[in-house]
């Protein structure tokens, strides 16, 4: 059990790896004429996400991906206890 969970974490580091690469590449690849640039991040603390965006809409959309971050750990974890 605790081998499939390895392998299941390098497995999502490998596809957010992988993801990087391809987003730093197409950004590259595009050249927007505006020089608009948005960005942000998240932190998260436990159950608790930090979000830190340049505009209302970056932050929504990291927003919805920490709820979803959170909810799959939360899930994870209860799988993880449940089964043990």
């Amino acid at each position: 059990m605790l081998s499939e969970i390895i392998v299941l974490g390098l497995i999502m580091i490998s596809i957010g790896t992988l993801l990087l690469f391809l987003a730093i590449i197409l950004s590259i690849l595009r050249k927007s004429p505006q020089g608009k640039v948005e960005g942000g991040g998240v932190i998260i603390i436990g159950p608790i996400p930090i979000i830190i965006g340049s505009s209302q809409k970056v932050s929504f959309a990291l927003l919805i991906l920490s709820i979803i971050l959170v909810a799959l750990l939360i899930i994870l974890c209860t799988l993880e206890w449940w089964v043990s």
